[in-house]
């Protein structure tokens, strides 16, 4: 029954969030919110609502671990789905089409789950305010720090700005329109993701494999498949930085959520009860970032056949990293 349960849940979570993106692009549209920045950040960040209403949920069925394998473990399928989406449209090399456009996204994704990863084997007392760690409000400290940064530099590499014609705007639909439509598939997802996570734990406990793999291996999935189909409605507009941005700042939204998650867990502090196993799945995730950053900054193409062989490590690594947690699961 959970598996039905699972399954269930789970198709109506990604078709509710591919909607809340869609909407998003309405939003986005008519608002004139423009720019590779704020795109991919208003995309990344709707796309990503699923993570944080799960943690929500995650919390009330007392699994914060649940919660954690979600964000970190989110953040190697983004990775895994950059490199499999670059296998697919070989040829359109993802991971050589933007050299340095999301080098410096990356780089702060990477420090700000460095900064996680440190708080969570951090055997020491933490200051407080409230229930909330000062740790959760450095991270989100450092996420708006990181946004600023990145502004600024896209406006001294004078990016273009992407401009919609009045006569394109009359094909896309009112802002009261997406305005509706976002609303009615949060309202869902909220009422979707809860069953999903219950699903999960329950799956956790039938296995024995404990909530770091199966948050890792199953939520994580299912709440990082919009992102995927988000990436693929991009590259066949031919929006490839959107469609890039969309990962890597997904990566950087997660992190955010992490802290921001924080607040709605009124127990303790957030980072102190959870597993330090999972500092594991966040230095996976974050090897295939570094993994992922080499191959964009990288000139020169390293293909056997037609697959890139930067995309085919990622993977690897993914696979790796799984098999390990699944090791530990069953330790």
């Amino acid at each position: 029954m959970p598996w039905i349960i699972f399954l269930l849940s789970s198709a109506v979570v990604v078709a509710a969030a591919i909607k809340l993106a869609k909407y998003g692009d309405i939003i986005a549209i008519r608002t004139k919110l423009g720019g590779l920045l704020i795109g991919s950040i208003f995309l990344a960040g709707a796309t990503s609502l699923p993570e944080i209403i799960a943690s929500i949920a995650s919390f009330r069925e007392g699994l914060p671990d649940l919660a954690a394998g979600n964000f970190f473990g989110s953040n190697m399928v983004n990775m895994l789905l950059l490199a499999l989406v670059d296998i697919v449209y070989y040829q359109t090399p993802l991971l050589r089409q933007t050299a340095l456009t999301h080098a410096l996204t990356t780089v702060m994704g990477a420090l700000l789950m460095v900064l996680a990863i440190t708080f969570l084997i951090l055997d020491m007392p933490v200051f407080t305010i409230g229930w909330v760690g000062i740790d959760s409000l450095l991270i989100v400290l450092l996420y708006f720090v990181g946004m600023w940064l990145i502004q600024q530099e896209e406006k001294l590499a004078a990016a273009p700005i992407t401009v919609i014609e009045d006569a394109s705007l009359e094909r896309v639909p009112s802002l009261r329109y997406g305005v509706i439509g976002f609303t009615i598939a949060t309202v869902i997802l909220l009422l979707a993701v809860p069953q999903l996570v219950k699903a999960t734990a329950d799956i956790a406990e039938i296995t024995g494999l404990g909530t770091t793999f199966v948050g890792t291996a199953l939520l994580s999935i299912v709440t990082s498949l919009p992102e995927l189909m988000a990436v693929i409605g991009a590259l066949r507009l031919g929006a490839v930085d959107l469609a890039i941005g969309n990962l890597f700042g997904s990566n950087i939204f997660n992190m955010l959520g992490l802290g921001l998650a924080d607040f709605f867990y009124t127990q303790n502090r957030l980072l102190a009860d959870i597993d330090p196993s999972f500092a594991l799945v966040g230095l996976f995730g974050l090897l295939m970032m570094i993994l992922a950053l080499i191959g964009t900054l990288s000139r020169r193409q390293r293909k056997f056949l037609f697959v890139e062989l930067d995309a085919v490590v990622i993977i690897l690594v993914y696979l790796g990293g799984m098999y390990l947690l699944f090791l530990q699961g069953r330790a």
